[in-house]
């Protein structure tokens, strides 16, 4: 098809987590605002590559994507968290990249990409540590931006103007969606460099939160996922470190919504009256996404985090009391410095007995500008790859257990995907998107060939493979609306009403 003068195409490219697929969505507004087209990157004029840079093999990847991107003769940019954080020194390493742009270019995306498809060359972006930034509160980031005036003026499918908020549009189709609750670190953990290019904590207000959910409600997702760097912290610099606990219950009430999950809590900040609230709230998932890293006492204190294998027993305890099925992942280090064999027998034990659904192991590496580069002490690498290869083997010896346990129980499953011979795909409570199991759910139940993408079902557990379950549809709790499927999801999910919906179970 011919393309017309002044045609714009841009393709945007996401890695890493899931607080970068909202700033590619905010992105993806801002330009689409701007008379963009959204492309794949085999029609673009220009690739943005929304890179991570936490780890060795993030940047590996971030790398390997920008070269594969420089060979489709589009226009490659790199953005996002590796070239925020080293911005002219990936610049000169790259020079496939045709700019490398930093956070602050964000606002001014369009005028950005629009100088590099004319060919000017821009200054690479210049690194600064965002940690001595004074932080902007939330009332100086509203007076600063200018509304979007005109909701009905606004392109299909993008969020519409709340005051200061950006637009969004959604890149992803699917009954899932991340929402962003904050922005940044105050914590100072000595393995993690994330502050230094993401900065200060900033919480976005509720009513803003509040907004964009239901907007999200509104182009068909189900459950929406709140991230941030650290989500026990929201609320603190707004003056209510208990604000997510008002939040949770007023996000679950919207229309459309059946699931709210919260990601990534700090154990030593996740408080009883927290816990109650995931816990018990109808509509929030009871799961627990706890930021472990360790248990061992001395490991943590080293880490500049708080905690132990007793504390962390007891905060687990505490929520199974509330809720005997929640979900709880986790991640954790091996190879810190100074660890010993005593270190890891400890996290040996709290894994054991701990019994989580989910967990990440990483072997320890040093991270450019952390405090922890510069201990003492380090592991050999051959130590530390073997401590690695155990933990894993053990985490996933012990989380297939931890399956295998809900066989027979009962499960809510949010629906994301259905096949061609009947079955269906989703996850249930205790798991979230992409970094935990999924539930396959079969059976010769009638209800089984009616489902759609973005039901929520009642089934039971019939079997287990590693982290993922096999279930028996009993019925449906909440069915998506024929309309809000098709819109959502495309003519391709067969979304027809059902002659007899089960309930049982």
């Amino acid at each position: 098809m011919p393309r017309n003068a002044g045609d714009r195409r841009v393709a945007l490219v996401t890695l890493g987590c899931a607080r970068n697929e909202v700033d590619s969505e905010e992105l993806a507004g801002r330009l689409a605002g701007d008379g963009w087209e959204l492309v794949d990157a085999s029609d673009a004029d220009v690739v943005l590559v929304n890179t991570c840079g936490f780890v060795e093999q993030a940047k590996k990847d971030s790398v390997d994507t920008l070269l594969a991107a420089s060979g489709s003769g589009a226009k490659v940019v790199a953005a996002g968290c590796m070239a925020e954080r080293y911005g002219n020194e990936l610049a000169t390493a790259l020079p496939e990249a045709d700019a490398v742009l930093g956070f602050d270019d964000y606002t001014n995306i369009s005028d950005r990409l629009n100088r590099v498809l004319a060919g000017e060359e821009l200054a690479a972006h210049t690194p600064r540590d965002r940690r001595t930034l004074l932080p902007i509160t939330p009332v100086e980031r509203s007076a600063s931006k200018t509304a979007i005036p005109g909701h009905a003026d606004l392109p299909e499918g993008m969020a519409p103007a709340s005051g200061p908020r950006v637009l969004r549009r959604r890149l992803e189709g699917g009954p899932v969606a991340p929402l962003k609750l904050a922005s940044g670190c105050d914590r100072r953990c000595a393995f993690c460099a994330i502050p230094s290019f993401r900065g200060a904590f900033v919480s976005r207000r509720p009513t803003e939160i509040v907004e964009e959910a239901r907007w999200l409600a509104s182009q068909g997702v189900r459950e929406v996922v709140l991230v941030s760097e650290n989500s026990s912290s929201y609320g603190k610099d707004l003056g209510d470190p208990r604000l997510l606990e008002a939040l949770l219950p007023e996000l679950a009430a919207i229309p459309g919504l059946v699931r709210v999950r919260v990601s990534y809590l700090q154990p030593a900040e996740t408080r009883p009256s927290l816990v109650k609230v995931i816990a018990e709230t109808p509509g929030v998932a009871a799961y627990f996404d706890l930021s472990f890293q360790h248990s061992s006492e001395p490991v943590l204190r080293r880490m500049r985090r708080f905690g132990s294998t007793e504390r962390f027993l007891e905060l687990l305890a505490t929520a199974r009391e509330l809720a005997p099925e929640a979900g709880v992942r986790s991640n954790f280090i091996v190879g810190f410095p100074g660890e010993t064999k005593a270190d890891v027998a400890e996290l040996t034990r709290f894994l054991t007995e701990g019994r989580l659904d989910a967990v990440g192991v990483f072997g320890y590496s040093d991270e450019d500008g952390t405090e922890a580069a510069t201990l003492p002490d380090k592991i050999r690498r051959d130590t530390v790859t073997r401590r690695f290869d155990r933990i894993s083997r053990l985490a996933e010896e012990l989380t297939a257990q931890r399956a295998e346990e809900r066989v027979g129980t009962l499960v809510e499953v949010l629906v994301e995907s259905v096949d061609e011979d009947g079955s269906a795909e989703g996850r249930g409570e205790h798991q979230a998107p992409e970094v935990d199991g999924s539930v396959t759910l079969r059976g010769d139940c009638p209800v089984l060939g009616r489902l759609a993408v973005g039901d929520l079902v009642r089934a039971r557990v019939t079997g287990s493979l590693g982290v993922d379950l096999d279930a028996e549809v009993l019925g449906v709790i909440d069915r998506v609306g024929v309309d809000q499927a098709r819109s959502a999801f495309g003519a391709e999910f067969d979304v027809r009403e059902p002659t007899a919906v089960g309930t049982g179970g």
